[in-house]
């Protein structure tokens, strides 16, 4: 006999029409997310003064941030938010961290020499300050799929949008890195590349709220016991 299970399930199923509003989210989110990440990586080495502390203190800050944010979600945000909504605040968020980073991360390297000082140590103790810095925005960053994730449907077709999601966030991130290298920090400087992610955090968060507006959200559960499950009658046969 089966234990009884619990379930999360939306009222309304999210119309065929919004799904390449919600790929375009994912475009920006993407494009912004890797502007971000070069941008700091940038800002990195000449903090901390060292090209392979700086990459893996992006990379492991980047990736276990964004894998808190994926898992945490559910433990923080209550399934009764609206899943856009939700995925509006983390994108300012992420607009908002990012000012932050652009604006204080400078000031760490005079932050730093009253508790380190030259060789190895100060630049262990610049990486651990700077990977400070980054984890809040990258939480969020991790977020943002599982937040959508909510508003579709636990159906082999609500799944299957997951995939465009994904792919959408993807391509966003391959354009970010076109955009970011070959363009704004070719031509411009870390303010010019993070003012243009910050723009596309806000975008992203304005055509979220209003996505939200417009599809209702509920949700409710559902409750599956083995005693509700009627049995065929071939199946009492052996």
């Amino acid at each position: 006999m089966r234990s009884e299970t619990m379930d999360y399930v939306r009222s309304v199923s999210p119309s065929d029409r919004y799904l390449p509003w919600l790929v375009i989210l994912f475009i920006g989110s993407g494009c912004a997310a890797l502007i971000y990440e070069i941008v700091w990586f940038q800002m990195l080495s000449l903090i901390v003064g060292s090209s392979a502390i700086s990459l893996g203190v992006l990379l492991g800050t980047f990736m276990g941030g964004m894998c808190i944010g994926s898992i945490g979600l559910s433990s923080v945000i209550s399934i009764d938010r609206h899943p856009l909504r939700v995925y509006a605040m983390l994108e300012a968020g992420i607009g908002i961290f990012g000012l932050l980073v652009l604006w204080l991360l400078p000031h760490v390297g005079g932050l730093y020499t009253s508790i380190g000082g030259p060789g190895m140590l100060g630049i262990m103790v610049r990486a651990v300050f700077c990977a400070l810095f980054l984890l809040p925005p990258t939480i969020m960053m991790g977020a943002t799929l599982p937040a959508i994730s909510r508003w579709v449907e636990t159906t082999p077709r609500g799944v299957s949008w997951l995939g465009f999601f994904y792919g959408g966030n993807t391509f966003g991130a391959v354009l970010g890195c076109l955009l970011a290298g070959f363009y704004l920090l070719r031509l411009h400087d870390v303010s010019i590349a993070t003012y243009a992610a910050v723009g596309l955090n806000v975008l992203v968060t304005l055509l979220a709220l209003s996505l939200a507006l417009r599809t209702p959200y509920e949700a409710r559960q559902q409750s599956e016991s083995a005693d509700a499950v009627q049995m065929s009658p071939g199946s009492r046969s052996v």
